[in-house]
């Protein structure tokens, strides 16, 4: 199971020298994959989550590819409406082949009614457009020698049953966010069902999960899954092994803007999840020394 990491690329704290020490110390700790997210309009809708600057994902991936040399580089998730299906084609193909193919490509929906209305787009069309837009998309990089040869994994998030079918029809993987474990495991049996019903392959499940360390364990049902003590969370991602889940993404946003101006607290976070992988399952991940002088992360 690959272990990858959505990184801030937005907020009052955000900026290129911030953004290139989020990508060296992401690799340098020997995780898979780098994610960010994307807005275009930073609406007041938006704003109230995410606000500005916000960095336009391709335009960050295609300059942090050239920062970096092994780690995978996706979206979570790309706003498929916001852009048309021949432009997003053409620019994940392009980014793909610039990093030697390390692109992954998430897509949603979207929420934000205000950007959408920025945008000129109809809010109550965007699962049709979406659907729209993905077959556009494949049909798109088809033709192999305009967009080269590579299959660029497309992840599908969305957490409802539409998000669901939407993930077996056009998807190569499912890519919930922020849920329960006990939610993901009654998910993953209807992921099964749709795919039986559709008579299609069983998308691979990749969960984006919230990652934050507490010096108490967190119980009660509510409880997300990657939130609580170290050890609940090394449980989280053993129990979402053993569902199959083929990559695990870690959120270690909670909603705060406020964060974004001390990321040194994320990378503490992610440096003890993989001080721990590196007891467990990843004995190559790098050691304290490894990581880049920039972060000054403790591993213990």
């Amino acid at each position: 199971m690959k272990i990858g990491v959505n990184i801030l690329n937005f907020g009052p704290g955000t900026d290129p020298g911030v953004l290139r020490n989020w990508a060296r110390t992401v690799e340098g700790l020997g995780f898979d994959l780098l994610m960010v997210s994307d807005h275009v309009a930073v609406t007041p809708d938006v704003a109230e989550r995410y606000p500005a600057p916000f960095y336009e994902p391709f335009t960050t991936l295609s300059w942090l590819a050239g920062l970096t040399t092994r780690i995978r580089l996706g979206t979570t998730v790309l706003i498929a409406p916001y852009r048309h299906p021949l432009l997003t084609a053409r620019m994940a193909a392009n980014l793909d082949g610039l990093s030697g193919g390390r692109l992954v490509l998430g897509v949603g929906v979207g929420w934000a009614r205000q950007e959408f209305a920025a945008l000129g787009i109809p809010f109550e069309r965007r699962g049709r457009l979406t659907d729209e837009y993905l077959r556009g998309i494949r049909e798109a990089w088809a033709d192999t020698a305009d967009y080269g040869e590579r299959r660029i994994p497309v992840w599908v998030g969305g957490n409802s049953d539409a998000g669901i079918r939407r993930a077996v029809r056009l998807g190569d993987a499912w890519h919930p966010l922020r849920s329960t474990m006990p939610w993901l495991r009654g998910a993953a049996d209807r992921l099964k069902t749709a795919a039986d019903e559709q008579g299609l392959p069983v998308p691979a499940l990749t969960p984006r999960i919230v990652l934050k360390i507490t010096s108490a364990p967190v119980t009660g049902p509510d409880r997300l899954a990657g939130e609580g003590t170290i050890d609940q969370i090394m449980d989280d991602l053993a129990q979402l092994r053993l569902l199959g889940a083929e990559s695990v993404v870690l959120d270690t946003y909670t909603g705060d803007p406020s964060e974004t101006l001390r990321p040194e607290t994320a990378w503490q976070a992610l440096g003890a999840v993989a001080a721990n992988l590196s007891l467990s399952h990843a004995p190559s991940l790098p050691t304290a020394s490894a990581l880049p002088a920039t972060s000054a992360l403790p591993l213990d």
